[in-house]
């Protein structure tokens, strides 16, 4: 048995404004990276979520990112590691209180946008932030795509991870994320997304803009919940991991992670 993760960035709107319809991608997934009010979200949002997710039964992650509600926190910035580093526990520490509040277990971390993919290229600026994240929670599960920097200083520390697959999202051959500002970097079409899901379903294998099959050691699926028509979607991808025999959507918190899904 197969077991894997449906999973979705959430929480991401702030005051009176709201990005994705988090009610109901919650029905559907089995894990959610919140917000922690850094790129977007704010308290009322969290404590939301955390409810949300406890009534859901789904895992509850924090998702952290670059100070930039304007940029939605997809701008690179330059900020000295020891800064990040205070900002990431910043950051978790608020979204761990609520779940402390809710006594409900906070399961795992992620690295939004821009810093998620600055720190899966530089392992100079993933390990002393991984370190942070250590020193705050060390059962704390790292979620990140495979192969990068973020991983390789996660399992250096002794860390669990979680690699994710980003259905929606364009690979380049090396494994990394397609920059947004590059054409076909982020993928709209959901027959195309469910496609890719499937063909990893069936190989384990992803098709990257070059072209070229490479192997994707996961065992989380991720959609962007404000990607367009995101609940939906994630229907579609949830149809298609319980059609396929053999798989199950499991949490990653309720996985045995450190073993790589073949």
């Amino acid at each position: 048995m197969r077991f894997i993760d449906l999973n979705a960035d959430l929480g991401e709107g702030f005051g009176d404004y709201r990005i994705a319809d988090d009610a109901s991608l919650m029905s559907v997934i089995s894990s959610a990276n919140i917000a922690c009010g850094f790129h977007a979200g704010d308290a009322s949002i969290m404590a939301q979520s955390v409810a949300r997710a406890k009534e859901k039964g789904i895992d509850l992650g924090a998702h952290v990112g670059f100070p930039d509600l304007m940029g939605f926190g997809r701008r690179r910035m330059q900020i000295d590691t020891a800064t990040l580093a205070n900002y990431v526990i910043y950051q978790l520490g608020a979204l761990a209180a609520f779940a402390r509040l809710a006594d409900y277990p906070l399961t795992h971390m992620s690295f939004h946008g821009a810093l998620g993919n600055m720190a899966a290229e530089d392992e100079a600026m993933a390990m002393p932030l991984l370190r942070a994240v250590q020193a705050f929670d060390p059962e704390l599960i790292i979620s990140t795509t495979a192969g990068n920097a973020v991983e390789r200083c996660a399992r250096e520390l002794g860390m669990t991870v979680a690699c994710t697959l980003l259905a929606d999202r364009a690979y380049h051959a090396d494994g990394m994320l397609v920059s947004r500002l590059k054409p076909g970097a982020v993928i709209h079409d959901p027959q195309q997304v469910r496609a890719r899901v499937r063909q990893w379903l069936q190989e384990g294998t992803l098709t990257s803009i070059e072209g070229e099959r490479i192997p994707m050691p996961i065992s989380s699926i991720l959609l962007h919940g404000d990607t367009e028509g995101a609940v939906a979607l994630a229907r579609e991808i949830r149809q298609e991991i319980e059609d396929t025999p053999g798989c199950e959507i499991r949490p990653i918190s309720r996985q045995p992670l450190n073993k790589i899904i073949d």
